[in-house]
């Protein structure tokens, strides 16, 4: 017997399946099914009705699918979509961890944060930022006239145009969609 929310589940997997059967690689299926235009985003526009959904076995079917096409050895079609590439800083015991747990398992540091930030985290597992109320200990270095300020956020890539806004971040954040 089917519940109404299986029932919405439904027309996702299909489309998943659907999709995974005609061998995509792993980004085009990451886009399509999980990205933020991907149908997961047009079909739970809510956080609450996105949570559930992350923690139903269909979301899990779909997780699989990806592992597989990642799996592929021309997993990436960069011509459909540019990479993108990010700095994260971390302290040197991570990164040595990273590093360490990258050789264990046989596989690139990169393929294996992939594989991390693809996991859904719990929101109560993700620090929030903390407003401050009080002015800054020390006035930031002034600009010359008609140069620009570094955003507060970056990314570079290899090819094609940013689509970033500086403006405020999203209301909220998924590991299904970035």
């Amino acid at each position: 017997m089917l519940t109404q929310t299986t029932e919405k589940y439904q027309p996702i997997v299909q489309a998943a399946r659907q999709l995974y059967e005609s061998e995509p690689d792993w980004v085009t299926f990451f886009r399509e099914i999980l990205g933020v235009d991907g149908i997961v985003r047009r079909q739970f526009t809510r956080l609450e009705e996105l949570t559930a959904f992350e923690k139903s076995e269909e979301f899990e079917q779909i997780q699989k699918w990806l592992v597989k096409l990642r799996e592929q050895k021309n997993a990436t079609d960069t011509e459909s979509e540019p990479t993108r590439v990010i700095t994260v800083r971390l302290p040197k015991s991570m990164h040595e961890y990273l590093r360490t747990e990258a050789h264990d398992l046989r596989t690139s540091m990169n393929k294996l944060c992939i594989s991390k930030l693809l996991q859904v985290i719990e929101q109560d597992l993700i620090p929030t930022e903390r407003a401050t109320s009080s002015p800054p200990r020390s006035k930031p270095a002034p600009q010359p006239i008609g140069s620009s300020s570094p955003a507060t956020i970056g990314s570079s890539h290899s090819s094609g145009s940013s689509h970033f806004s500086s403006g405020s971040p999203s209301t909220f954040r998924s590991a299904s969609g970035f």
